[in-house]
């Protein structure tokens, strides 16, 4: 359903996008009506291969249908925005009639420039991004203990063994004492390769790898999911909780089977903190959960991923329709919330205005020492 829904939204964007850009004074000198025709279809039957043959058959051909299609994808719709927002300065014709194919040869040229930048940011590494985080409940001996927080890498076809591996060596190069891995680790179109496999196992910390399931990993993939992680020796959470350490308790939930505020997703919350020992809890969920969620469920971090921050501005402002908690850090009563962007990208590989990124989170005992300005990394304003 969500791939004839994506369909159909690409045919009617790329539709209106080039009846649109014929007006334009530029096009019509240097690209006839049938060439102008032409070039649409090609590019529509672009997209349509890289959805049917990109994420199900390897080899080099998929991964590039895959990547252009995608990439089209991105494209299309930054220009579908530029372009109606200067239909809607013009009154769609009605109004400025004379200057509406200037403004549209305007909004080409804008959003030409805003898919560059989409593009760079998108390909770019992501970026470490730091936080302190103070909880009551852990022991003084488990102060500095630091966390890295992966989600939405998105492994396959587009993203694969050459991005994870330098994925990992950043991971590595922060010496943290815990990898969480926040859902969407893999596409879920097929099965990944033994050499993305091989590449997850180089992930090592003194408290383990451990993860939780996204929407992602699911979709179409009938492999034992739960088998994939265990042979790269990551320890999934699915509704349950471990203490790694005594004071320390991790969990996880499943939160791809429903939405995050509803009945699904309060059934996996209760059973994932179910008999739930004493001390700091840290809980992982794939998507974000609605405060009343864990008001009072003794959650004292939480951490989340799935909505990539919105990706692709302007995007974010109907990602965050659905969730308010975007992305950055939030305060909950007595819970810290952390949802993340996510470090790799879905669909077209652009990201806009925001990179992504990958969490370095230190915990620390309550009433200890604030860590010192030069061991910290430099935290962004949220």
């Amino acid at each position: 359903m969500f791939g004839l829904i994506l369909t159909a939204a690409v045919t009617l964007m790329q539709a209106y996008l080039f009846w649109r850009a014929a007006s334009v004074p530029f096009v019509r000198r240097c690209i006839s009506r049938n060439a102008l025709i032409g070039i649409g279809l090609a590019l529509w039957a672009m997209f349509l291969l890289g959805r049917a043959v990109g994420p199900d058959d390897a080899g080099r051909l998929a991964t590039v249908l895959e990547f252009l299609g995608m990439t089209w994808l991105g494209i299309l719709f930054l220009l579908s925005a530029t372009m109606f927002a200067a239909d809607a300065a013009s009154g769609f014709g009605f109004l400025l009639e004379r200057a509406g194919p200037r403004q549209r040869g305007a909004a080409l040229a804008v959003g030409g420039v805003l898919c560059v930048v989409a593009l760079a940011q998108g390909l770019r590494a992501p970026v470490v991004h730091s936080e302190d985080v103070y909880l009551a409940a852990l022991p003084q001996g488990l102060d500095g203990t630091v966390i890295l927080a992966l989600s939405d890498l998105h492994l396959g076809t587009v993203l694969g063994e050459p991005w994870l591996a330098a994925r990992v060596e950043q991971v590595q190069a922060e010496r943290p004492d815990m990898v969480v891995l926040l859902g969407d680790v893999f596409e879920g179109h097929q099965a990944p390769g033994q050499e993305l496999m091989a590449t997850l196992r180089r992930l090592s910390a003194p408290l383990g790898i451990w993860a939780v399931l996204g929407n992602h990993e699911f979709h179409g993939n009938h492999t034992d999911v739960a088998a994939l992680f265990g042979q790269a020796g990551i320890r999934l959470l699915r509704n349950e909780w471990r203490e790694l350490r005594p004071g320390l308790v991790l969990a996880g939930m499943d939160t791809a089977g429903g939405r995050p505020g509803g009945a699904v997703a309060g059934a996996s919350l209760a059973r994932a903190l179910a008999g739930k020992g004493p001390g700091a809890t840290v809980l992982l969920s794939h998507a974000p959960l609605p405060a009343e969620a864990v008001k009072d469920k003794g959650v004292d971090l939480l951490l989340c991923g799935h909505t990539h921050g919105g990706q692709i501005w302007p995007f974010g402002y109907l990602v965050g329709h659905y969730f308010p908690m975007l992305e950055g850090r939030f305060q909950l009563d007595g819970t810290t919330v952390m949802v993340s962007r996510g470090a790799g990208t879905w669909g077209p590989p652009m990201r806009l205005w925001q990179p992504g990124e990958i969490l370095r989170i230190t915990l620390h005992a309550r009433g200890s020492a604030p860590p010192s300005p030069r061991a910290a990394h430099p935290a962004r304003e949220r």
